[in-house]
């Protein structure tokens, strides 16, 4: 009988051709194991999914308790499921008012079409203005808006009406116009290898967009649900988006995203047609529930007010090493700067031998990525940051 390994290469469509090929048969808090007990530090929580740890208590109960209920329904919109009104309700509470109508869709993806779409509609504008080095998707409206050629030329064509800027430049702001309909912008770009905005940056790229009539769109898929250090990663630059975009983390585990704009907005998906998005899966109750169990879990565990001194510990431990160039952090989120992707696929080929899992960026293959569980604790910091100093001192 073959493995399941062989299975797997077999039988489960490739993204590219030389898959990890770990194999895991449990996941708790931090760790992830394999199937004759090996251990790993989850330095990277599924890319930006687990902050509240693996199989975490209070979201697994959630899951079985609705799951127990009622699973899918009817197509999301029409019925009045608990599980979506009081994940809805809660989460508004954590943001400002302007920001008070949530629409829940599958994933990211779909919430970068959703808004795309919701953008168009509202301001009757067809050009949308995307940032090089962005990461918004693989759909085809998520994927026009990607800041990279090389990954789209072979998927062409895609969206038009689409310009790009380059993130953090001031004078590329005035491209923004009575033509826009909205812009879309990461406060922190993930995958161009954790790029934090200039101090005033957004504030001028929100002035910008609101003398233009154009919607400012924050795609938060990575940074939210704690990961910066605050809730969203808006509320440490004094910027309200006109759209908000979550995703990853916001379903607890479960596959879950969202796009959050004001009632006055969102209305215009209502008519001239009815219908404007429609999903059958988003907002599914079971993701719902595990979704309001993790928002609640990291408000009454005070999870969010100790990212940042977990991120120092990495910082602290790993900032003076000779191989590394530098460090772009904020909260539990990083890049590791090593100059070379050589050195970041033999950290990443080290830490899978010795209990340790990081990874690279999409468009920065030249830095590592740590980003654990939020619910790590201090001394789980130190210890896996002293096992990646280790690493660093094993690769040429």
């Amino acid at each position: 009988m073959s493995t399941l390994r062989q299975q797997f290469l077999q039988h489960v469509a490739q993204t590219s051709e030389s898959p990890l090929l770990l194999e895991v048969s449990k996941a708790q808090g931090v760790f992830l194991f394999g199937p004759n007990g090996e251990r790993y530090f989850d330095l990277i929580s599924g890319i930006s999914v687990s902050n509240v740890g693996h199989s975490n208590p209070y979201v697994v109960k959630a899951v079985q308790h609705q799951a127990a209920d009622y699973m899918h329904l009817m197509v999301y919109g029409e019925y009045v499921q608990k599980p979506q009104v009081e994940l809805a309700s809660r989460l508004v509470t954590f943001l400002p008012q302007k920001l008070d109508s949530v629409y829940l869709v599958n994933s990211g993806s779909e919430a970068v079409e959703g808004a795309l779409k919701l953008a168009k509609r509202y301001t009757g504008r067809y050009e949308i203005i995307a940032f090089r080095n962005a990461y918004h998707g693989s759909t085809h409206g998520a994927f026009s808006v990607m800041g990279c050629e090389e990954q789209k030329r072979n998927f062409r064509p895609l969206l038009p009406e689409i310009r790009f800027i380059e993130f953090n430049n001031t004078n590329d702001l005035e491209q923004i116009s009575a033509r826009t309909a909205a812009v879309i912008v990461e406060p922190i770009q993930g995958e161009a290898g954790i790029r934090i905005p200039d101090v005033g940056y957004l504030k001028k790229l929100r002035e910008k967009c609101t003398q233009a009539g154009a919607l400012l769109i924050f795609d938060e898929i990575q940074t939210g649900m704690g990961r910066t250090g605050s809730m969203f990663a808006f509320q440490h630059f004094g910027v309200i988006p006109d759209i908000l975009l979550l995703a990853k983390a916001f379903g607890g585990g479960m596959p879950l995203g969202a796009f959050i704009s004001s009632s006055e907005i969102m209305r215009s998906l209502t008519h001239n047609p009815i219908l404007g998005h429609i999903t059958t899966f988003g907002g599914h109750p079971v993701s719902c529930a595990a979704a309001l169990a993790a928002l609640n879990y990291l408000v009454d565990h005070k999870v969010v007010e100790n990212v940042s001194t977990k991120g120092k510990i990495f910082v602290d431990i790993l900032k003076n090493h000779p191989k590394v160039i530098g460090i772009r952090q904020i909260g539990l989120m990083m890049a590791i700067e090593l100059g070379s992707f050589e050195r970041v696929q033999a950290l990443i080929s080290f830490g899978l031998k010795n209990g340790f899992i990081v990874d690279w960026f999409l468009f920065c293959n030249t830095a590592v990525r740590i980003a654990p569980p939020l619910t790590i604790s201090d001394d789980e910091c130190k210890n896996a940051a002293n096992l990646i100093f280790e690493g660093l001192n094993a690769i040429a």
